[in-house]
């Protein structure tokens, strides 16, 4: 038996005056917000395991991948529930303006919480959804049962990433590279600098003139394969605004964090858990020497790198029940 999750009656609008109508399952937190989620898989009552999943850049409750693109039987015989949510600002969840690297660890705490996933769940995120991972693992580690992350998006100012990798930063287009420093140096600048037209945006926020060199031959590929659905679902994930969304992602994700990641403890010393990262070697959005590096420095990783694979390799045929059963049953 599957659950798709239980919609709201869509009787109300965001906090936008004439906004989109709610359809999705919300819960109101600590701090008055709404967070929206869906539910996937077998229902939580009756799971083995449960996992909160942490949506990438520009994408929605949707968009999860570890459950989209793997059978609902596959789902079953795990016995797995996946709860998806839209981060503050995406889709049909209220924005965060006081957003920090920690409160959205806080969030899928609360999350957890609410729906009642008891005192320790599992965490995977992908792209800048992994980023958020690091996160979880800092401040909320008492509470998961063991975490994955999917080419995580990996901040260029970490003090711990040593400056002979800052080749890794250069491989990106300059568009890019400016887009990042905005972000990370003026933030204050970062709306004005994506809506301008005196030089290229970001190539992951334009949708009018996207760069698809940042995109590998299997990246292309998947790309070519979306369905209509996807491609809508990231029209839903800004409906709120980009600066609420997209910008202020890249804001949180690439400013000055309280942590540094390669400082991080093995939450899971006495093998109660685990951590694994996977990373394809052909992405050219996050470059594989970056996460080489992270694996190295906290060997407590288990580190899954995918050849000729690019940033989209969740969405291949295979790959997301392979992430599960390595994280859930420690399948090679």
């Amino acid at each position: 038996m599957g659950i798709s999750g239980h919609p709201t009656t869509p009787s109300k609008t965001l906090w936008l005056p004439g906004g989109p109508l709610v359809t999705a399952s919300r819960i109101k937190l600590r701090d008055g917000r709404y967070l929206a989620y869906k539910e996937h898989g077998v229902p939580k009552e009756v799971a083995r395991y449960k996992i909160i999943y942490v949506h990438a850049f520009g994408s929605t409750r949707h968009d999860a991948l570890i459950a989209t693109t793997v059978t609902q039987e596959v789902l079953e015989d795990l016995g797995a529930y996946i709860v998806s949510f839209d981060r503050p600002g995406y889709g049909e969840s209220d924005p965060d303006p006081k957003r920090t690297r920690k409160s959205l660890a806080l969030d899928i705490e609360e999350l957890g919480d609410q729906l009642g996933l008891g005192s320790k769940f599992y965490v995977i995120g992908y792209s800048m959804g992994g980023q958020v991972i690091w996160k979880c693992l800092q401040y909320i580690p008492h509470r998961l049962a063991g975490a994955t992350l999917i080419a995580p998006v990996v901040n260029y100012w970490w003090p711990g990433l040593p400056a002979n990798l800052s080749g890794a930063y250069y491989k990106q287009p300059p568009r890019d590279q400016w887009a990042l420093r905005v972000a990370h140096h003026i933030p204050w600048l970062i709306y004005w600098w994506n809506t301008q037209k005196l030089f290229p945006t970001s190539s992951v926020v334009s949708s009018s003139n996207p760069n698809m060199n940042i995109f590998s031959r299997q990246d292309l590929e998947i790309i070519r394969n979306a369905n209509v659905s996807e491609r809508d679902n990231k029209e839903q994930a800004k409906q709120q605004g980009e600066f609420e969304s997209v910008l202020r992602d890249m804001m949180v994700g690439f400013g000055t964090w309280e942590f540094d990641p390669l400082d991080l403890k093995n939450p899971f010393a006495g093998k109660e858990g685990s951590v694994h990262l996977w990373q394809g070697d052909e992405d050219r959005l996050v470059p594989v020497e970056l996460q080489r590096y992270i694996a190295e420095k906290l060997p407590w990783i288990h580190y899954h790198e995918l050849p000729g694979a690019g940033h989209l390799f969740p969405a291949a045929a295979g790959i997301s029940e392979a992430i599960l059963k390595a994280l859930l049953i420690e399948e090679k």
